[in-house]
Parts: C-alpha cells; sequence; structure tokens
C-alpha cells in the first residue's frame, strides 16, 4: 500500500484553480485541497507512487508560474484529513 505524501505549495491566488486543475487532470497522481485561501496555500496529496510525476508537472510549471513548496503551515495542522495521513510526532525521549 502506498503512502501518501503532501507537498504544501504557495501560490498566487489567481493561479490556485490552475495548479488544482493540473493535478487533478493527470488521474490518480494526487488531489489538491486549499488550505489558506487569502494566504494562497494549497497541499497536493500525492501518491508515494507518483511522486516522480508531481515533481515533474511542477518542474513544468517552473519558468511560467510563481509559486514555492514550503515546509507544513500552521493551518495544516487545522485539516481534518492532514491531521488523518500524517502520524502524530515521536514523543522525545526522555
Amino acid at each position: 500500500m502506498s503512502r501518501v505524501i503532501p507537498l504544501f505549495i504557495e501560490v498566487a491566488p489567481s493561479d490556485i484553480a490552475l495548479l488544482k486543475f493540473l493535478f487533478e487532470s493527470y488521474e490518480g497522481v494526487a488531489v489538491v485541497r486549499t488550505l489558506d485561501r487569502h494566504e494562497a496555500i494549497i497541499v497536493a496529496l500525492v501518491s508515494e507512487d507518483f511522486m516522480d510525476v508531481a515533481r515533474g508537472m511542477l518542474d513544468s510549471l517552473a519558468g511560467s508560474v510563481d509559486f514555492r513548496e514550503i515546509p507544513p503551515p500552521p493551518a495544516a495542522r487545522d485539516d481534518w484529513l492532514l491531521q488523518h495521513l500524517t502520524p502524530a510526532p515521536e514523543p522525545a525521549p526522555a
């Protein structure tokens, strides 16, 4: 069973729909959720088996769409699906 890997992306608000459409047009590669429409932060939930395809898609956009991959933003902790997909951090050793 392959894992789902979240890619957090900051993009211009006007390009959210473009990235969502691009990812979702390649069936099985990723599902895209908007985490914060005002800050224009989305997450692409990528199947581990399709990570190379997803990275290739982003590479192909690099010259025409302004975006950047970011670490998980605070809003990710509030998203019920991301909570389900991301295991809780291991407790620090005592």
